[in-house]
Order: C-alpha cells, then structure tokens, then sequence
C-alpha cells in the first residue's frame, strides 16, 4: 500500500522565497537606505544647500560692510549711518520720519 502524501517541501520552499522576497522588497523601500529615506536625504541636503547659500551672502554682506569701515577703506557715508543708528542722533536741520 502506498500513500500518496502532498509533497511540502516545495511549498515550504516557495513560502520561505515569497517571505524573504517580500522582506528585501520592504527594506528596499522603506528601510534605513530605503527609497524613502533617499528622498528624504536629498530634500534635507536642498534645504541645507538654501540655508548655505543664504548664510553666504549674509556674510558677504557682512564682509562688505567691515571692509568699507576700515582702516585701508573708510566710507564716511556708511560711518555717518550707523553712527546715527547707534547713537540715535539727528543734525539739528534734519527731519526724521519713523
């Protein structure tokens, strides 16, 4: 007598591939070097990229304003300015507006 038993072996083997398949599947689009965490990588570095080149004019500016105020280059304009500014004193024939 023999019995015809349903061979699982394969079907094992074919759970186990389907499982891992869908485990690498899931790690490549949402793990820690995932899909998701690329794109959000790349907004990160835009928005880095922004704030740099805004922090580089800023000091650009900032270097402008120093080299017209020193020693080697003086703007008497920009000194009567911030002067102004700082003492917050006005000529006696001037009218300011705020």
């Amino acid at each position: 007598m023999t019995r015809n038993r349903p061979a699982f072996g394969p079907v094992i083997i074919v759970g186990l591939a389907l499982l891992a398949g869908s485990y690498f599947t899931f790690a490549a689009v949402q793990g820690s070097s995932g899909v998701f965490r690329r794109v959000e990588i790349e907004a990160e570095i835009a928005a880095l990229e922004r704030e740099r080149a805004a922090l580089q004019a800023e000091v650009e500016r900032m270097t402008n304003l120093t080299h017209r105020l020193s020693d080697e280059y003086l703007d008497l304009d920009l000194l009567d300015e911030r002067a102004r500014e700082v003492l917050g004193t006005i000529r006696a024939d001037e009218i300011v507006i705020r």
